[in-house]
């Protein structure tokens, strides 16, 4: 067939010289494209004898190849020099000075959880987690709140949406972290001595309310346990906390499905001048629930309650965080706002520890 040698100059010269994709495609397309010359020449070999096919059918192939090879390797050259031109042109140099040096600073429900844990530690407490997606049993049932209960309702509990038809049992977005002692005692067993602090959901938005806050739970089982060792173990924890000796816990009867007794716990305060202090004056502030784990509460998590007996308590980690630091507004935590951050965030070298201190 002739002007193979012809067409194969024609294109290669015309490959190395195109400047660009676009051009490139052109060409491709010229070449061996639907009506490209090459495409067109092997059309051709329909017409010829079977003699004349087994020499111009190899070398159309060839030429075809090579025209592609041509291609792929010009549109790789093309696609490196534009590369090229792009790190040449957006480059930075990253020795730059001159800019001020900014440092971070830890949020303050991050630096309380961090005290929280260290004065639980120090009591021989360990750190226990779990979901914050929580099914319907572990949050309610399992902690003894009857179906009736106004916390089980859509106005104060955020459910996860369910397709019409589906039996499944509900789950829920946490509104405590109690579930947490059903779980690790269904794992672990008994003894225990654990707090479980993590984010937990309720539908309330207001100054000392937010839907979404951060609690702890403190849980503590054992054969000879009281009420007696629940005081005093609040009592060195608010001691450590707030960094007052003086501290001095009021506990008035209430009630919780999951603990009975039950004791709300309150502190004694002054509010003299608009200031707050602990430990002095006449009033009182309400800042945890507490009390004896219920016996259904021991059998839902498969504790024998005749042979085991223990103590709960929950706490509200930004509450204590407001009372601790003066923070007025419980939104304010949430609303990313970095001048608030820089006021009250905490170095991020400033790990709390018993033997070196905790913030005050």
């Amino acid at each position: 067939m002739d002007g193979l040698d012809s067409l194969k100059s024609k294109y290669l010269e015309s490959i190395a010289s195109a400047a660009d994709e676009s051009a490139l495609e052109d060409l491709r397309l010229a070449a061996v494209g639907k009506k490209g010359e090459v495409s067109l020449k092997m059309r051709e070999l329909g017409k010829m004898t079977p003699e004349e096919r087994q020499v111009a059918g190899p070398a159309l192939n060839a030429l075809k190849n090579e025209i592609n090879s041509a291609l792929a390797a010009k549109k790789e050259a093309l696609g490196d020099a534009a590369l090229d031109e792009r790190l040449r042109t957006e480059w930075i140099d990253v020795s730059l000075t001159g800019r001020p040096r900014r440092q971070g600073t830890i949020h303050p429900v991050s630096q309380v959880t961090e005290e929280v844990i260290a004065i639980f530690a120090d009591l021989g407490y360990s750190v226990a987690e779990g979901p914050q997606i929580e099914s319907d049993y572990y949050n309610f049932d399992a902690l003894n709140l009857a179906p009736e209960h106004p916390a089980r309702q859509e106005h104060d509990t955020f459910y996860m949406h369910r397709e019409e038809g589906d039996n499944r049992p509900p789950h829920v977005l946490r509104t405590h972290t109690s579930p947490v002692q059903i779980r690790y005692m269904e794992k672990h067993g008994v003894p225990c001595r654990i707090i479980a602090p993590g984010r937990v959901y309720r539908a309330d938005y207001d100054q000392t309310h937010t839907p979404m806050f951060h609690q702890y739970e403190g849980l503590c089982i054992d054969k000879d346990v009281s009420m007696a060792n629940l005081k005093w173990t609040l009592e060195e924890f608010c001691r450590a906390f707030f960094q007052v000796d003086g501290i001095e816990l009021r506990f008035r009867a209430s009630h919780f499905p999951f603990t009975e007794p039950s004791a709300e716990v309150d502190i004694r305060c002054s509010w003299k001048g608009g200031q707050l202090k602990l430990g002095e004056g006449d009033d009182w502030m309400e800042i945890l629930g507490s009390g004896m784990v219920h016996p259904k509460v021991l059998q839902a998590a498969g504790v024998d309650p005749d042979q085991w007996q223990g103590f709960a308590f929950g706490m509200g980690i930004d509450r204590i965080a407001m009372l601790k630091y003066g923070m007025p507004d419980l939104r304010a935590f949430f609303d990313s706002d970095l001048r608030w951050l820089r006021h009250y965030g905490f170095s991020a070298l400033d790990m709390p520890t018993m033997h070196g201190g905790i913030c005050g």
